[in-house]
Parts: C-alpha cells; structure tokens; sequence
C-alpha cells in the first residue's frame, strides 16, 4: 500500500483570508498587544502636526510592532521591516503594512517619552488586574555591549600621542602638498590622504573633548555627593583633568570598558532592573548607567519604582555589589523599607580621622545588623526569592530573547532601547498571566 501524502502546491494562485486574525493563533503575543494598547493613553506620541511629508503610521500600530518584534528577538529595525513581509503575526500586527526600516528607526528614537509612559501604564494595568504588587523588590544588573568594537578604545595618554603623530604626518603631508603645486607635472593622491588623516586627527579631537566632559561630570557629581553626606563620610576629592588611564571609545563615547563575568572586559553598559519578587516577576523598574558597578544604583532604582508603581516595598533585595552604607540608609529611611544585602569584605573599618569616628561606628553597626538579619530564618528565606526573580529576568533576556549587545549608541539612545526590551518582557510575562 503506497504512502499517502499531503499535497503541496505552490504554483496555484491563492487568496489571503478575509480577516489576517484567522492565520494568527489565539494565544499569540500579537492578540495581547493589540488589546492592551488599545487602552492605554498614547497621546505621549510624536506626530508631525503639521500634515506635510509621507502619510504617517498610526502609533499604535508603530509601538506595537516594535514591542512584539523585541518580545520576539527581533531588534532592528531592517529585521522588523522584513517580518513584516515574512512573520504572519507582524503582518497582522501591521495590518498588512509595510513600514521602511527608517520610518521604524525613527519612530523609535523619536519617541523615549511615549515608551516611558507605556512601561508606566502597563504596570497599572498589571496592578489592576492582580498580576502585580511590590511588597517585595529585588534588584540586579548586568553588562552590556555597546554597538562599538573594543580595540578602538583608547586611553588618555594614548589619545594624546595619537595626536602628536597625526600633527607630524599632517605637517609631512602639506609640505608634500606644496611641493606638488609647485610642480603641476607630479600626479598625487595626496588630497584623499591628507583629507583621511584630517578627519581622524577630528574624531580623536573629539573623543578628546569627551574624555575632559566626563572628568568634569565626574567631579560635579563627587562635589555634590560631598555635600549631601554628612561629616566623617565624605569621599575624597577627585580631579576635574582626565587620569592617564581614562578610557574612551570613539565610535561610542558614552560606553565604558567595564568587568564582565566571562570575559575580562567589555566595552558596554550596565543595565539595570528592579523586579516584583511576588505574582508574575514584573520589571518595575529600568536604567542604564555608565557606572562599571553596582554600588551607586541601589537607591535610584528603588526611587524609580517607587514612582512607576505608587507603591513601597516592605522588603529590597539586593547581592553584595550593592552594600553602600549610605545608599541603604536613605532607603530605608525614605520609604520605610528593609534592604537585604550581603555585607562586602572590608579591610578595616577603625576610623583614621577623629572627625570619621562616628561614621565608622554607624557603618559598622549597620553591617552587623545586616549580618543579624540575614542569619535568620525568614531572612534567608526572603533573600532566597532574588535568586527565583531578577537573576532568571536577565537570563531571560540575555538568552531567550539573545539580548546581549545594544544597537544604539550613545547613552540615551541605549537607555530608550532598555526600556523598549523591559517593556517586551513584561508584555511576554503578562500576556503569558493572563490566558
């Protein structure tokens, strides 16, 4: 008895179906999309008002399809253009539309405002309908890659004796120059190299510039720290001149040369997330910093919780990167919470100045209480649940979705692109609740 086979005809002509909902599976992601942003205010979004140039795309259709292609690992955006034609699911999203990937770059960078607003409503969607609560927070970070290559990272000093040679070969170049219009007869490609040479000597000016900029941000920020923490417990001063080991990449002068965990280090971002530890693990919270750790980042992020949600937490949990003694005090004492964080190895804490006595004392104090309360058994029971919460979010980010390097540059260009992967991940995680 012969093999009976399904017929596969690709030859005959064949109509799409009258409505693009019958190809899309009733569980799909793009059902939940179309519902949730059909409620959500989006007036947030920039239009151009004044009805001149090509005819604009409905931004509800724009924000959900860059949402459900991020959800999908789908980040940029010629891919996007292209599962609008290939994916079933962006073609219905899309309404069988076809958006160039400029028009979608665009509609991306041109609208940071309208995802802030979206990641802020949709956890009130979330709250209303029970999937979230903040009793307990925990927060994590990760590294990174920026979209720049590592080996043109230069230091300071090395920017500094780039320039010197390319001011030697420049001066080489333009008295070959003169040579030459002194003798018509000599062909020379000279003005190509001397252009080529010219503009480097501009980008590494640049890159220069941005090397000072940092190192006076730098000192701003350490002075306004001095102020703002009390006497025994100022840190040193720091210079406003670049160090010698400053880095800066040129490509991407906003990245850093950080640590990473596989690798000795990168050129990237530290990203970071505040996560519900309660119902479905909810991002509540998102920020991307130059900072190489974690130690200054505890008491913005609770801070951005606390406003996206209207809530604070009983309980923050965070890893040993985060032990900043004063960071942990303004927390709790800003918005009655209890942080659990493994104190880090300290070499000493015996104050060296009369004047720093009382602050060591109070550290170390506090360390204690930290150790007290982690000994027991509910506070190893709560610490426990980070491991269940934000550490398997950037797994999930970094390895289903494969978000491991950003596209953009600059940091408010990758902080847009951070918020647009949260907000994916919690369209997955609430889509996934809700059936």
């Amino acid at each position: 008895m012969s093999t009976r086979f399904v017929n596969v005809d690709r030859s005959t002509p064949m109509l799409l179906p009258p409505d693009l909902r019958e190809w899309v599976q009733n569980d799909d992601l793009a059902h939940f999309v179309v519902d949730a942003l059909a409620v959500l205010d989006l007036s947030a979004a920039h239009v151009n008002t004044r009805g001149t140039g090509n005819e604009q795309y409905p931004p509800a259709m724009m924000l959900g399809l860059l949402i459900y292609s991020y959800a999908q690992g789908i980040f940029s955006s010629r891919a996007i253009e292209r599962a609008t034609y290939q994916n079933v699911s962006v073609r219905y999203l899309a309404a069988n539309t076809h958006p160039d990937h400029d028009t979608i770059a665009t509609f991306r960078r041109a609208n940071a405002p309208l995802l802030r607003s979206v990641f802020v409503q949709l956890l009130a969607l979330a709250r209303r309908a029970g999937l979230l609560q903040l009793g307990t927070l925990a927060v994590d970070g990760t590294k990174i890659e920026a979209n720049a290559a590592k080996r043109k990272t230069r230091t300071h000093d090395e920017l500094q004796a780039e320039l010197r040679r390319l001011d030697v070969h420049i001066g080489q170049l333009l008295a070959r120059a003169e040579a030459a219009d002194q003798n018509p007869d000599v062909a020379d490609q000279l003005p190509d190299e001397l252009a080529n040479a010219q503009a480097r000597r501009a980008r590494l000016l640049a890159a220069r510039e941005e090397l000072e900029r940092q190192a006076q941000a730098r000192h701003d920020q350490r002075e306004r720290e001095r102020q703002q923490r009390p006497p025994g417990d100022k840190p040193r001063r720091v210079s406003p001149e670049p160090r010698p080991n400053d880095t800066v990449n040129p490509t991407d002068p906003d990245s850093t040369l950080t640590p990473a965990p596989r690798v000795p280090y990168l050129q990237g971002y530290n990203a970071q997330v505040a996560v519900s530890a309660q119902r479905v693990g909810l991002i509540v919270a998102a920020d991307v910093v130059r900072d190489t750790n974690d130690r200054r980042q505890l008491e913005p992020m609770v801070t951005q919780a606390v406003e996206n949600t209207l809530t604070r937490p009983a309980h923050v949990l965070v890893d040993m990167g985060y032990d900043h003694t004063y960071q942990i005090l303004t927390v709790e004492q800003r918005y009655g919470t209890q942080v659990l964080c493994p104190p880090a190895p300290a070499a000493h804490l015996t104050a060296q100045k009369p004047s720093r006595i009382h602050w060591y004392r109070l550290r170390k104090e506090k360390r204690e209480k930290m150790r007290q309360r982690l000994d027991t058994p509910e506070g190893r029971a709560l610490y426990r649940r980070r491991a269940t919460t934000v550490e398997p979010v950037l797994g999930i980010i970094k390895s289903a979705l494969g978000f491991v390097r950003f596209g953009l540059r600059g940091l408010s260009g990758v902080r847009l692109e951070w918020l647009l992967v949260t907000l994916a991940f919690n369209t997955r995680r609430m889509a996934a609740a809700w059936h």
